[in-house]
């Protein structure tokens, strides 16, 4: 398309944000994007071009949706322009029904699917160009009228070659209009076609948020019932027993929190990788670990294939792990009890090979292409509930990839079971490995040491469970339930450590840090954010608020004590009660 031949969309919204995230959307559609902040504005707009679609907010200051939609439609010139209402609440029939009644042809919920908005106004576009177009026709037409009206007016004196060059002119025209006919034809299958993508698009989402609630709850009913039992006269044994239920459950929900927000960086293009030289023994190992549970549970026969020489990648310990641990859990949960795993490790050139085999259900000729995209899942009866929300293969290509890697999957059909080969770039200075291990083993070496730390978090639960692990590990500890008393803690005791949640009251962690960095004894206090949100942004937000280090919910102790045991002797020293604080 031409840049004469361009369009006009107008995207009403009285958020800069949302405008930017339309834009973003909408740019491929190679048109014109015009921004109008207000009701107002877009009216102004309106009124200075022609516009073949608006994307219209109904929730504006001064003049909503609503009330816009209706100015508009009120003009001759605008009665037929198509509105599609974007909203951020629940739409209820009446709504739906005031804005049909308003003009609108649709509605978009936010958070909007960038697929789906782009479809719906990429439709109407074109609609509008069939329309412009048909326009143009008849205007042709109405020449040809023209010219036959004046044909007529002089077909008494016109010899008969005159009258033979008109009927000429008329199939000329007839046939621009057959090709007219069958151009809208073809439009009306394509948006039967749009149509039909959309549906399933929204019947996806709902299975997806389906399957998203399922696996939610999975963990939360043996959480229930261990604590309950712990609540009884147990043994020493059952207590343990108990306790093992909870943390496998607590991991198994941390897990499905971290896939579903890997997905999300995936989209976006968010996920950054912490490389380093280590073994392909050790990740096999540690990805065996984290599934050896499940494959207990279902009675599999797990064979391991590893040459006794020593291979290395260049690679995030902690994203390898969780691809092969995808992956060994995709052939432990898609295999009928007491089936057959194996993994075999080879070198291929300058690659590392690793295949993963099963004699499980197998995966379907139609599947094979698709096994790696989102939400894809292989079946869904009722013994393979497990089967989780389809992510994990999505997580391990991209994560492969990110690695200079690749992966493929191979299987003869349903029934057949199904094989996985991963191929990772073989690092070949050892030397630097060598190196990264012996460091790691010293600083393993090293005697636990007493911190002083402050914790504050308002959840009292979180607060109180967090400081007595601490204390029993033999630090010396003092609690905060607020910010302003985490401030007066820290001036009053001088800690080495301050692990801070950021969402607290009075003085949220932020402020915390920034006023304990202003204090000449605070430069030497190691600052800990501890919060939910993991995200590039927040840990960038904790960096320029003068935290150290920042971890995510629910914490990892192992981490934690990692940290602490890299601290110098003693970080700081305790002041005198009563110093006063700037």
């Amino acid at each position: 398309m031409g840049v004469n031949d361009r369009v006009n969309i107008l995207l009403v919204d009285d958020q800069p944000a949302r405008l930017l995230t339309y834009q973003s959307i909408l740019s491929d559609l190679g048109q014109n994007l015009v921004l109008a902040h207000s009701g107002t504005d877009a009216l102004d707009k309106l009124l200075r071009e022609e516009f073949a679609v608006v994307l219209l907010d109904v929730s504006m200051p001064e003049m909503d949706g609503f009330e816009a939609a209706q100015l508009i439609h009120a003009h001759p010139r605008f009665e037929k322009t198509p509105i599609i209402f974007v909203t951020g609440i629940h739409v209820s029939e009446l709504d739906r029904l005031r804005g049909y009644k308003a003009g609108a042809v649709d509605y978009v919920s936010i958070p909007v699917v960038p697929e789906i908005l782009r479809s719906k106004v990429a439709v109407l576009v074109e609609l509008y160009c069939k329309r412009r177009e048909l326009r143009e026709l008849n205007r042709t037409l109405a020449s040809a009228n023209k010219r036959l009206s004046e044909a007529n007016l002089t077909l008494q004196a016109e010899k008969n070659r005159e009258l033979e060059s008109l009927n000429a002119t008329l199939q000329r025209a007839n046939a621009e209009l057959e090709r007219t006919n069958r151009s809208l034809q073809n439009e009306v299958a394509e948006r039967a076609r749009a149509e039909q993508a959309l549906q399933e698009a929204d019947r996806n989402k709902d299975e997806f948020l389906a399957m998203l609630a399922h696996e939610l709850r999975n963990p939360l009913a043996p959480i229930q019932n261990a604590l309950q039992l712990m609540r009884m006269k147990l043994s020493e044994p059952q207590s343990l027993w108990a306790q093992q239920i909870i943390q496998r459950q607590l991991a198994a929900l941390t897990r499905l929190v971290d896939d579903l927000l890997d997905v999300s960086r995936i989209t976006r293009g968010k996920i950054t990788l912490t490389r380093e030289p280590v073994e392909l023994a050790t990740l096999i190992t540690r990805a065996v670990e984290t599934i050896q549970p499940l494959i207990q549970e279902r009675d599999h026969q797990l064979t391991l294939q590893v040459p006794s020489e020593s291979l290395r990648v260049n690679g995030d310990p902690t994203r390898l792990t969780q691809a092969l641990g995808n992956v060994l859990g995709n052939a432990a949960k898609y295999t009928d009890r007491g089936g057959r795993i194996e993994l075999l490790c080879s070198r291929r050139g300058a690659d590392i090979e690793i295949r993963v085999r099963d004699n499980g259900i197998g995966i379907s000729a139609e599947l094979l292409p698709r096994i790696f995209d989102l939400f894809t899942q292989l079946d869904h009866r009722s013994d393979y509930s497990s089967s989780g929300l389809g992510i994990g293969l999505a997580l391990v290509r991209r994560l492969v990839e990110m690695h200079g890697g690749s992966i493929t999957a191979h299987s003869a059909g349903v029934g057949a079971g199904s094989e996985f080969v991963l191929r990772l770039p073989l690092l070949a200075d050892a030397g630097a490995c060598a190196e990264a291990e012996a460091e790691l083993r010293c600083s393993h070496d090293e005697p636990t040491v007493s911190r002083r730390i402050l914790v504050a978090d308002d959840n009292a639960d979180a607060l109180e469970s967090l400081a007595t692990v601490l204390r029993l590990r033999g630090h010396e500890v003092y609690s905060a339930p607020n910010g302003a008393l985490a401030l007066e803690t820290a001036v009053r005791h001088m800690p080495e450590v301050a692990l801070l949640d950021i969402g607290m009251p009075l003085l949220d962690g932020y402020e915390v840090a920034r006023r304990i960095r202003a204090q000449e004894w605070g430069k030497a206090v190691t600052l800990v954010a501890l919060t939910g949100w993991g995200q590039e942004s927040d840990r960038r937000r904790s960096q320029e608020a003068g935290f150290d280090t920042h971890l995510v919910k629910p914490l990892d102790l192992e981490k934690l004590t990692a940290l602490l045991a890299r601290l110098p002797a003693r970080a700081s020293a305790p002041v005198p009660a009563g110093m006063p604080f700037h």
